[in-house]
Order: C-alpha cells, then sequence, then structure tokens
C-alpha cells in the first residue's frame, strides 16, 4: 500500500524549501520526494508563516492540493495543471472531496468553500460561528463580496464528508461538528487541541495533538485506543526557532487504511501505522530527520 503526504517545513526562509509532497510505500518503507514546495510555482513571500502544502484529495486522475491560500491541481507524477485563488481562501488547511465538489477549509474566515470539480470554479460557501455556545452556519456566495471577516474564531482545519453529513472541527470548536445541510451542531465533544477528527466505526478518531497520542473513542468504552505517537528528537538548524508545530512528537495528518489500519503523522515528518483492535503501533517511516518538517495530510495513493 502507499500512502501520499503533504508536510510543511515551520521556521523556513523565502528561497528555501518550505514544504513537500512525499509517497511513501509501506510495504517496501521506501519514501520519494514528489514535489518540493519552492518547485512547486508558489510564492514564498506571500506565505508568511502558513507555507507550504496543506491538504490533499485525489479526483479521478488529479491530485489537489491546497496551499494556504490557493488550490493547485497536478496529474499523478505531479505535473503542474492548474491553479485557482478565492478572496475567502484563507489559511487553508484539509480538503475533501464529495460527488462532484471539492470542500476546503478556510480558517481564516471561518468557513468552509465549494469548488465545482467540472466547472473548475469556486460556487458555494458557508460561515460557521457560535452564539450562546449554539453553532450556525450561514451560506454564502465566495464570488460577490459578502463573507466573513477574517476573523479566525473558531479555526476550522478539519472536514470529513459522509452521507449524513459534513463533519467539521478546528482548535476551538470544542468538538466535532455536523452539518446535515440545514444546521451545525455538536456531534461529540474532543479535548482541546484535537486534530483531523472524523468519525470511524462506531465511534471518533483524532489525533489528541496536546498529548501526543492518536485515538479512537467508540460508544463502548472498552474499544477505546490511545497510541503513543513517535517522538524522535530530529535535526533543529543552527538559530532556528521553533512552533508549536515543530517539536517532536506533534501529532497530525491521518488516514483510514481498513477497518482495523489506521496511519497518522508525527513530527520530525514520521508516517506511523496503528493496529486498533491490537492497540499497537506496527510500523513507522521517518521521511526527514528535520524536526521543522511537520506532516499535515495523509491519503491513500490509488496509482
Amino acid at each position: 500500500m502507499k500512502l501520499v503526504a503533504s508536510a510543511v517545513v515551520r521556521g523556513s526562509q523565502p528561497g528555501e524549501s518550505h514544504g513537500a509532497v512525499y509517497l511513501v510505500d509501506l510495504d517496501a518503507r521506501e519514501v520519494a520526494q514528489a514535489l518540493d514546495w519552492t518547485a512547486a510555482g508558489t510564492d514564498s513571500s506571500g506565505r508568511g508563516g502558513s507555507r507550504g502544502p496543506r491538504g490533499m484529495a485525489i479526483d479521478g486522475d488529479v491530485v489537489y492540493v491546497a496551499a494556504s491560500d490557493e488550490l493547485f491541481a497536478f496529474t499523478p507524477d505531479f505535473r503542474r495543471i492548474g491553479s485557482w485563488r478565492n478572496p475567502y481562501l484563507k489559511d487553508c488547511h484539509e480538503i475533501a472531496v464529495w460527488e462532484r465538489t471539492l470542500f476546503l477549509t478556510a480558517s481564516g474566515g471561518d468557513a468552509i468553500l465549494g469548488f465545482d470539480l467540472d466547472r473548475k470554479a469556486f460556487h458555494w460557501a458557508m460561515q460557521v460561528a457560535v452564539q450562546q455556545y449554539r453553532f450556525h452556519g450561514r451560506s454564502f456566495d465566495p464570488l460577490k463580496d459578502e463573507g466573513p471577516l477574517m476573523l479566525d474564531r473558531l479555526h476550522l482545519d478539519a472536514l470529513h464528508c459522509t452521507r449524513g453529513g459534513m463533519y467539521l472541527s478546528g482548535l476551538r470548536t470544542g468538538g466535532l461538528l455536523l452539518f446535515n445541510g440545514r444546521e451545525v451542531r455538536m456531534a461529540v465533544e474532543l479535548p482541546s487541541g484535537a486534530r483531523n477528527a472524523r468519525p470511524f466505526r462506531d465511534g471518533v478518531l483524532f489525533n489528541d495533538t496536546e498529548a501526543g497520542l492518536l485515538r479512537y473513542a467508540g460508544r463502548d468504552s472498552a474499544e477505546d485506543r490511545a497510541l503513543g505517537v513517535p517522538a524522535w528528537p530530529g535535526n533543529v538548524p543552527e538559530g532556528t526557532r521553533l512552533d508549536e508545530s515543530a517539536q517532536p512528537g506533534f501529532a497530525r495528518g491521518l488516514a483510514v487504511l481498513s477497518d482495523a489500519l489506521v496511519a497518522g503523522g508525527s513530527s520530525p515528518s514520521t508516517i506511523s501505522v496503528y493496529d486498533l483492535p491490537a492497540n499497537k503501533r506496527v510500523l513507522s517511516v521517518n521521511l526527514t530527520p528535520d524536526v521543522r518538517s511537520a506532516i499535515h495530510t495523509l491519503a491513500v495513493w490509488p496509482f
């Protein structure tokens, strides 16, 4: 089985690589860098502290990769074939394909944007807000000047689409939200700082980043799992100031491989596979020893 992984390099200077996309063969434990983000044609001066590749999603034979404020399209051999911007696409994190729409989180405005995969255009958006402890969704036209201010109150950074609705979470949502097409409500509360939350089996799967754990919590507490992520020290370039995501053991990135196996990411960029029923980590593959390099997104590679 192969995975594709995006990694962000925190603290990189303009002109340096500030991220990469890797292909990882789990069976052979081999890693190939598919794309260097400096070479992706991006403007490093405009990324600030949010440089590098973020969310990834695959539609047919097109690989979509989101930067902080731009959506890119590549062929499976990572030849760039398109890119799109929108004024409300600010601080993008996870993206997901559902039917013929690509949905993107936009933390800057606490919004979700919809990109029509056939017309190759943004066509829908929704702002999520909380008032008196209740969540509300407000749809708006991303092509008009009627969207939210860039206040980043909830820091929406994860989404997962199912037939039952769209699950959303962020660093300040307090849990996993469900948008069922009519309203936004709390589905389950999560620990502070949880990332990549999604429904799984009869519960919820997520990275408990502050605790350095990958966790599954089921309705039957006997099935709960909490597995520690690797915390290798890695290398720190001289004079580098590290932010929170550049610390060893920072857990982020999640991909479901089967009903029993899941893959998770950690810093310095490492991918681990966990056997949930056995409650153990079965393998780890390190992509780089640079502790500044943090896994952002993982996905199964179908090609």
